[in-house]
């Protein structure tokens, strides 16, 4: 297995956003822990940075682009509605001959598409699989609206899964979607119930609209749960987890689901504070940054937990 993750270079910080709308960097600490985010520059797409983390992934696991039986992408900012942005970065990486599409999960995703993987390795269906998280959320981004301008950031990570011994791999997972809160958090113009015009761009419906307060007592219950009832799956205690990494959504319903789960703060991973929320990159760039700085090894016990609009939860534990 290997990973690899892209971030763009520019750096927008708390102060930065003092001047563009009306918050603070003590506001912003203290309700999300995001000190600052990164943001894509006019040239970079969602593509791009993807082709420069999946060849650093492929790197990683001693692989080409050749070796590659499938590629998921998972992404709710693609290059263009169409074609996939999957099939731009198989072009890239010269993956010919590999099958590739993208998921659409929001800050869920990359579990959903780790799911998906790990279903069609097991089946016999594909032996490698590269697996992307890739978020250019600030294209999205209405700068007039601090309660979600402060949030988001751009950012790309990706894995490439393949066939282990037992007991490492994928000892368990659950997904759920609840649409009833559909409308918790969406951009509601652009598709086809609502497309692209003079009046919605003048709407300013192209950006993403959240109702925050609502989403936060639906996502720690629902982390917990989904959390819960995977390690009673694999029968396995919080107490022997090695690490947790939750998507990185706010500060506060990491810890809040940490205490729940009973789970010390040396074993739950965070890096909020200086990429904020990169939606279905979150966990992959933690996934990554863990791998490279040791902190995950051979044999660890690893949780991933996540939640993002649709609604859309999950979580997946693997050994390592």
């Amino acid at each position: 297995m290997g990973t690899g993750s892209a971030l763009p270079e520019k750096v927008i910080t708390n102060f930065d956003l003092e001047k563009m709308v009306e918050t603070s960097d003590q506001w912003i600490t203290e309700r999300t822990g995001i000190k600052e985010r990164r943001q894509a520059s006019p040239h970079e797409t969602t593509s791009s940075l993807s082709v420069l983390a999946s060849r650093k992934a492929l790197e990683m696991a001693g692989l080409t682009a050749r070796d590659l039986d499938l590629i998921i992408c998972s992404t709710i900012s693609p290059d263009m509605p169409l074609p996939s942005t999957a099939a731009l970065i198989q072009r890239e990486l010269g993956a010919q001959g590999c099958c590739a599409f993208d998921l659409a999960a929001a800050c869920s995703g990359f579990l959903f598409a780790m799911t998906v993987a790990d279903q069609f390795i097991r089946n016999g269906s594909a032996r490698h699989v590269l697996v992307i998280g890739a978020e250019l959320l600030s294209r999205y981004l209405d700068y007039k609206d601090r309660a979600t301008c402060v949030i988001f950031g751009d950012g790309v990570a990706a894995a490439v899964f393949g066939p282990v011994t037992p007991p490492s791999g994928i000892l368990a997972s659950e997904l759920h979607t609840e649409g009833l809160y559909a409308e918790h958090l969406y951009i509601p113009a652009g598709g086809t119930a609502m497309p692209a015009s003079c009046e919605t761009v003048q709407q300013r419906a192209h950006y993403i609209k959240m109702k925050g307060n609502e989403l936060f007592k639906v996502a720690v219950r629902s982390l917990e749960d989904v959390s819960r009832r995977v390690l009673e799956r694999a029968k396995v205690t919080p107490e022997q987890i090695d690490l947790f990494i939750p998507h990185q959504a706010n500060q506060r319903i990491t810890d809040a689901v940490r205490e729940r789960l009973g789970l010390c703060t040396q074993k739950v991973y965070n890096n909020i504070s200086r990429v904020g929320n990169t939606s279905s990159a979150s966990i992959p760039i933690c996934l990554d940054e863990c791998v490279r700085s040791g902190s995950l090894k051979k044999g660890n016990l690893v949780l991933m937990a996540a939640f993002g609009a649709g609604v859309t939860w999950g979580a997946v534990l693997m050994r390592w």
